[in-house]
């Protein structure tokens, strides 16, 4: 055989076997020389969510028109992440959009001249870095610090290790287990049993990392500061913290999906019910969704989840006996720190003490890092919602100092959810501050008395 007919028939011989390699791919299956590609040979990928070049954008509205397109907008796309709802001229509002939809939207925008600014080019890029400060799950819980972010059974381990360190201040608490059968697990710092008790809960939106993080922090804080005013409060109070009362979320967002925010409850072909949208406080009547594939879905009816019926059934089987007056909610993000109501404007009977301590709270923030923190009713202050946990411990349990806030970043937040290791250490202490200034303020007017 000449040499060029020994080339071309090694040629033919290529082709076939690259075909053949092709078809395999395509069939799902892997070849030894189809090895080298990604998803082929070895472990396969994670089933990870990814955000490659997903933008933020950040819209502001200036008539009636704009807003009504960008209701039904989120209404139609499943493909753009609303960070809240559009609702008022002036408004500024953050967008995720997918990748696929970046020329779409864009076009939108010039269309309809809307204002905007694009915060974030490459959403994935901010998720690989907050992946990159998680520790191991299997870390010594001891060295658990505020400087990464840790996995669920870490941070349970953690607690488990503190109240072994200090078993006559510290028990472990257990509410149930959850929609898939993890522990809602807290801790309660006790000095004295006729002490009045500040009841703290974080966690309830599985992506919002920053809000378990700050309450192990307070934890840490009460135990072992040094400064004569925490270690007062610690003893002059009772502190009953829930770091994370949505486990089954938390977990999903290191395993697989970073924004994901409700529990994992089954509907069909979805999954999860936004928890603070689900407490039977005026349920579903505002800023809630009917719709199972919604982030603000308020569930089948009201009180319908696991993780809402523990926290119901613990409030209620404690707030006489502990003397429960005070609840604070820990979220993120957009610096805020609110009180009731949040479905309607209508105002609580001390509308005007909670917002002067709101207003003391965001003060000192302001003297210790420099950071602004509006403060004000839940309504008034970020947008209307209805079956919040916040609302139905004042309302229906009778807890008169009641608040949530959303820490760290700003409402016009590049990172969104995504906050950096590093701002955990600053974040969880303008917390705490806050917390300190409104229990301090309390005092004065006599509500643990």
């Amino acid at each position: 055989m000449l040499t060029w007919q020994i080339g071309a028939l090694w040629l033919v011989i290529s082709i076939l076997a690259m075909a053949e390699s092709v078809t395999k791919l395509e069939s799902g299956t892997c070849t030894v020389a189809a090895a080298g590609n990604s998803g082929c040979g070895g472990t396969p990928p994670p089933d990870q969510a990814r955000y490659d070049n997903y933008r933020i954008y950040n819209v502001e509205f200036e008539n009636e028109e704009q807003i009504s397109l960008f209701q039904k907008l989120e209404e139609q796309s499943d493909s753009l992440t609303f960070i809240g709802h559009a609702r008022e001229i002036g408004q500024k509002l953050s967008i995720l959009v997918a990748a696929h939809r970046v020329a779409d939207f864009a076009d939108l925008l010039k269309t309809y001249k809307l204002k905007h600014r694009v915060l974030t080019y490459n959403f994935q890029e901010k998720i690989d870095r907050n992946l990159g400060e998680v520790q191991p799950e299997n870390i010594d819980a001891l060295q658990l610090d505020w400087q990464h972010f840790f996995h669920l059974k870490t941070i349970y381990e953690w607690m488990d290790k503190m109240a072994a360190k200090y078993p006559d201040r510290l028990t472990v608490l257990d509410m149930g287990t959850s929609t898939q059968g993890n522990a809602i697990k807290g801790v309660k710092l006790s000095s004295n049993p006729n002490n009045k008790a500040i009841f703290i809960e974080s966690g309830i939106h599985a992506r919002e990392w920053i809000a378990p993080a700050a309450a192990t922090y307070i934890i840490n804080e009460l135990l072992t500061s040094q400064d004569p005013q925490v270690q007062r409060l610690a003893l002059d109070f009772n502190w009953i913290v829930f770091p994370c009362v949505n486990p089954d979320g938390y977990k999903y967002t290191f395993e697989h999906d970073r924004m994901w925010r409700k529990n994992r409850q089954l509907f069909g072909t979805c999954r999860g019910v936004d928890l603070n949208r689900n407490y039977p406080d005026h349920w579903n009547s505002a800023g809630a969704s009917s719709d199972p594939t919604r982030y603000d879905f308020a569930g089948p009816s009201a009180g319908s989840e696991v993780e809402t019926q523990r926290v119901i059934a613990f409030i209620r089987a404690n707030v006489g006996k502990e003397q429960i007056k005070t609840y604070i909610a820990l979220h993120s993000y957009s610096q805020m720190l609110m009180f009731p109501y949040g479905y309607t404007k209508e105002r609580v009977s001390n509308y005007d003490d909670l917002q002067e301590f709101g207003k003391k709270a965001s003060a000192a923030i302001k003297t210790e890092s420099g950071r602004d923190y509006v403060s004000g009713s839940l309504y008034e202050t970020i947008y209307p919602s209805s079956g919040g946990s916040m609302d139905w411990a004042h309302s229906e349990a009778g807890i008169p100092i009641a608040y949530t806030f959303e820490l760290r970043g700003p409402p016009d937040s590049q990172d969104l959810f995504i906050l950096p290791a590093v701002e955990i250490l600053p974040t969880a202490s303008e917390a705490f501050t806050a917390i300190r200034t409104i229990v301090n303020a309390a005092a004065e007017k006599g509500y643990y008395k």
